[in-house]
C-alpha cells in the first residue's frame, strides 16, 4: 500500500511540529529516501498506485531501507528479506502494532485483526481452518461443465470452503445466495475504501469530522452504507448459526464450536461478540487472498505449458493417471510442491504487506527509526531481489529444486507476513493452493485460450491496484486431459 492509507491526522498543529521535526537534528541518521521539502515532506515524491513498483525502484537508488516524510508522519520501507526479518521477526515486541487508518474506522472494519493494534484480544482472534477434499471436486465438476467460467468456479471454491468452515453453511453458486452477496458487497467496499486516494479522508484525516453537507464530504455517505453492510455481513450468519443451534440442528462449524464453548463459561456478551467479529472477518481474510493467488496459478500454468507437461507427468508416475491426488502424496510431488512455492513468489496477491507501527525509537545498521514510523514491508521487491531468484519475473519452479529433483531448504512464503503479525490461515491456504493445483493438473490441460481462427490469445500480465492485487481478467482454455479423466470428474461425486 502507498501512503494514503497510513497519514495520521494533520492540520495546522501536525504542520507546526513538522516544523520542529525538519529544523531538530536527529542523534542518528534517518534512512536514505528522497529528499524532503519544507512543511510538507515527501508529499509528491510517494505513489498514489501500484506502490511496489515505485518502491523497487527506489530500492536500486536509496537501498534496503527507504525512509520518507509527509506532513511530519514517518515512513519507511523494508525491500530486502534481511532488513525485514532483522525488525519484524527479531525485534517483534516493538514493531508489531498497527498504525490507524481513517476510513478503516470510517467503514466499521476495524474489528478485523489484520488492522487491529497487537493486543491480548489480537491474540485470541486466531482461528485455524479444515480442507475439505469436496469443495475441491465440486470445483473440478465445475470446471467440467463450464469452463469458460473457471474464475468464478475458483472464487465458488474458496468461498465454500470459508463459509462451510466458519458458520456451516453449504452454497451452491456464488449467485443468488444472500448470505454469499453480504459478505462479497462488504468485502468490496473494503476493498475500495482502502485504495491509495481512493478518499480525501485518508490522506487529510480531519475531513471526517466535517459535516456531511460539505463540499467534498461525499465520502460520508459511502461509508454509511458500507457500515450497513458490514454489519449485515455479520449478523446474517451469526444468526444462522444461533438458530441452527437453537433448533437442534448439527451443522458443525468454528463458530458454533466457540459459541458452545462460551455458554460453558457464562455466556459472556462481550466474547460473543468477539466471535461474531472472527467470524465476520473470516471471508475477507480468506477468501478473497485464496481466491487471487488460485487466480494467479491458473494464469501461470496457462501461460507456461512446459510447466503442466513436467507437473502432470510428475503426478501420472507417482498417483497414476485417471487418479486424484490426496494430501498422502504431497511428499511424493517434489516438482508440484516446486510449481505452488513459484506460484506464491511469481506474482505475490499483496505486493506491500499490511503496514506495521514502531511503538519506540529504534536503531537499525547505524539509523534511527523514530517511535511512531509506519513500516511498509515491500514483498513485491524481496521475491523479486535478483541476488535470490536469478531472472525474477520467469516463472521456474526448478528454482525451488536441487539438482537430483529434491527441494531445496527455501519454503518461507513471504507472502504470508512476518513476526508476530504472520497470516493466522497460512496453513489452511497453502493447502487450498497445493489441493486445488494438483487436482487441476490431474485432470485438465490448462493452456491459452484461441481465437476463431486458431491463433492463441496472448494473456497479459497485469494486476490490479488494492488491498488485494488480483490479476486482471482473462481468458484461457482448460479441458480435459483425455477421456479417462473426463469420466473420472463427471463420477467424482456420485
Amino acid at each position: 500500500m502507498a501512503l494514503e492509507d497510513y497519514l495520521l491526522p494533520v492540520g495546522l498543529p501536525l504542520l507546526l511540529v513538522a516544523a520542529v521535526s525538519f529544523l531538530r537534528k536527529p542523534k542518528a541518521p534517518f534512512p536514505p529516501g528522497p529528499k524532503p521539502k519544507p512543511l510538507i515532506g515527501n508529499l509528491f515524491d510517494v505513489p498514489t498506485s501500484l506502490a511496489w513498483f515505485t518502491y523497487t525502484k527506489w530500492r536500486k537508488q536509496y537501498g534496503d531501507l527507504v525512509f520518507f516524510e509527509v506532513f511530519g508522519n514517518k515512513f519507511l520501507i523494508l525491500n530486502s528479506l534481511k532488513a525485514t526479518t532483522d525488525l519484524l521477526d527479531k525485534r517483534a515486541s516493538i514493531y508489531s502494532e498497527r498504525p490507524t487508518i481513517p476510513s478503516i474506522l470510517l467503514m466499521e472494519w476495524e474489528f478485523s485483526f489484520s488492522f487491529m493494534s497487537h493486543t491480548d484480544k489480537w491474540r485470541e482472534k486466531i482461528v485455524s481452518s479444515a480442507l475439505s477434499p469436496r469443495r475441491v471436486h465440486d470445483m473440478l465438476n465445475n470446471m467440467l461443465t463450464t469452463p469458460e467460467d473457471f474464475l468464478e468456479h475458483v472464487e465458488q471454491l474458496t468461498t465454500a470452503i470459508i463459509m462451510a468452515m466458519v458458520y456451516g453453511y453449504d452454497i451452491k453458486s456464488l449467485h443468488g445466495d444472500p448470505i454469499v452477496h453480504l459478505q462479497q458487497d462488504a468485502i468490496k467496499r473494503l476493498s475500495e475504501g482502502a485504495i491509495p486516494g481512493r478518499f480525501m479522508v485518508n490522506v487529510f484525516p480531519f475531513l471526517q469530522y466535517v459535516p456531511t453537507w460539505f463540499p467534498g464530504a461525499g465520502f460520508h455517505q459511502y461509508f454509511k452504507d458500507t457500515i450497513t453492510s458490514v454489519r449485515a455481513m455479520k449478523q446474517v450468519p451469526f444468526d444462522f448459526v444461533k438458530d441452527n443451534m437453537r433448533n437442534g440442528g448439527d451443522r458443525q462449524s468454528v463458530l458454533r464450536s466457540l459459541l458452545e464453548l462460551n455458554e460453558t463459561q457464562g455466556g459472556s456478551p462481550e466474547r460473543e461478540q468477539d466471535m461474531k467479529d472472527i467470524a465476520g472477518v473470516a471471508y475477507a481474510a480468506a477468501a478473497e487472498t485464496t481466491t487471487a493467488t488460485l487466480m494467479v496459478s491458473v494464469m501461470a500454468l496457462a501461460m507456461h505449458p512446459e510447466v503442466v507437461r513436467k507437473a502432470q507427468a510428475e503426478l501420472d508416475a507417482v498417483v497414476g493417471l485417471g487418479s486424484l491426488p490426496g494430501f498422502e502424496h504431497r511428499s511424493e510431488l517434489p516438482y508440484c510442491e516446486a510449481v505452488v512455492r513459484e506460484i506464491f513468489r511469481w506474482r505475490p496477491i499483496t505486493p506491500v504487506a499490511i503496514a506495521h507501527a514502531l511503538n519506540v525509537d529504534d536503531v537499525y545498521e547505524g539509523y534511527l527509526i523514530p517511535k511512531g514510523t509506519i513500516i511498509l514491508p515491500n514483498i513485491w521487491a524481496m521475491v523479486h531481489d535478483e541476488t535470490m531468484y536469478p531472472d525474477p519475473d520467469t516463472f521456474k519452479p526448478e528454482r525451488f529444486l536441487n539438482p537430483d529433483g529434491t527441494l531445496n531448504s527455501d519454503d518461507l512464503i513471504i507472502g504470508f507476513g512476518f513476526g508476530r503479525r504472520i497470516c493466522a490461515g497460512r496453513h489452511a491456504a497453502d493447502a487450498t493452493l497445493w489441493a486445488a493445483t494438483v487436482s487441476l493438473l490431474a485432470t485438465f490441460n490448462i493452456a491459452k485460450a484461441k481465437d476463431a481462427a486458431g491463433k492463441e490469445i496472448e494473456i497479459e500480465d497485469v494486476f490490479l491496484d488494492g488491498m488485494v492485487s488480483h490479476p486482471k481478467p482473462f481468458k484461457c482454455s482448460i479441458t480435459p486431459r483425455n477421456e479417462l479423466t473426463k469420466q473420472l470428474v463427471a463420477n467424482i461425486n456420485l
